[in-house]
């Protein structure tokens, strides 16, 4: 897979905590035609804007997706919500052993008055299982789970997280990982770009399980995720491009929802379910520029960022990256490239 980049990364550059002033991170810029690096704080992103450019966000909300459980036993469990498969069904992980037509009671040590039994009916190929709770109100789930903090972040999720760990234009409830690139930006960052003439639209793509998966071989495979982005934001993004005006892709997941949409160099207005997986060779038709963050070797965004920018480019960035230690990750430091 030589596509891709590795690299060496010292643990104390994996960021545990965010920033409290999002836009405070630092900002590294490539250029892919000539070949530069440069460097900037996050706000400087704005000189990068011309009037006309649009830029496009992902407005997935992530939910409360890691359940704590109690089996009749008094074992423990894990429930990892995935996606709602049905009602009162969803599609989830389990850490613990419960087998199958079992439940367990799954609760919130810090309300204890609040509780919710789920029975466990089904296990998947794909290795997850199906629960069936005793509510149809998602809104009862949520409040029992805590932030799906990614596993290299080593520390249990807090109010903090709650915050932080969910971008300030989020709406749509639906992934289980954060839209990490959408971290930064902050409302007054946001009106300052449309100040600039800048129009700003919002699709929808809910990050899910395939986020966590680290690619090894040819063979494995890439999950399905949905998205939806409607005829405003469709008729907006092709008129810039009809005008020479540039696409600012807010993060990867944005990418994949545009290029999944994109036909013959225009944007589709669409709402399914995408297995696109973006690399090394791929045409891009719509996002002209990319924000984005510094990801895991072996991740499907590190492949698609390689793909976008190029991997001589890429690797001398990371490797760069880690030698003025930027901060990596979820509530690391930033990248645009253009």
């Amino acid at each position: 897979m030589k596509d891709t980049i590795t690299y060496d990364l010292p643990e104390s550059l994996i960021a545990q905590h965010p920033l409290k002033k999002r836009e405070k991170a630092r900002l590294m810029v490539l250029c892919r035609e000539s070949g530069k690096i440069r460097e900037r704080s996050f706000p400087g992103i704005i000189s990068f804007f011309g009037e006309g450019d649009v830029l496009a966000l992902n407005n997935s909300r992530v939910i409360p997706a890691r359940l704590k459980g109690r089996k009749s036993t008094g074992g423990r469990v894990e429930v990892f919500l995935l996606k709602k498969a049905a009602p009162f069904t969803w599609e989830v992980l389990l850490r613990g052993n419960i087998r199958e037509g079992h439940s367990c009671i799954i609760e919130n040590p810090e309300r204890r008055r609040d509780f919710l039994r789920a029975v466990i009916r089904q296990k998947k190929e794909n290795g997850s299982y199906i629960a069936e709770f005793d509510t149809d109100d998602d809104r009862d789930i949520f409040k029992l789970g805590d932030t799906p903090l990614p596993p290299y972040i080593k520390r249990e999720a807090d109010a903090e997280d709650a915050e932080y760990y969910q971008t300030v234009y989020a709406e749509k409830d639906g992934s289980v990982a954060a839209h990490t690139a959408g971290l930064h930006f902050t409302p007054e960052l946001l009106d300052e770009v449309a100040g600039r003439g800048v129009k700003i639209v919002y699709l929808t793509l809910h990050i899910g399980w395939s986020s966590f998966r680290l690619l090894k071989s040819e063979g494995d495979k890439v999950g399905e995720e949905f998205f939806e982005i409607g005829s405003d934001a469709a008729d907006t993004l092709n008129e810039a491009k009809e005008k020479g005006r540039k696409v600012f892709a807010v993060g990867t997941s944005t990418v994949r929802a545009l290029e999944s949409a994109a036909e013959k160099g225009k944007v589709n207005a669409d709402s399914r379910y995408t297995g696109l997986f973006i690399r090394a060779g791929h045409d891009f038709q719509v996002v002209d520029r990319m924000i984005t963050n510094f990801h895991l070797p072996g991740s499907t965004h590190l492949f698609l960022v390689c793909g976008f920018a190029g991997t001589g480019l890429v690797e001398r960035a990371y490797k760069m990256a880690v030698e003025k230690e930027y901060r990596f990750y979820s509530y690391g430091d930033a990248m645009l490239i253009i």
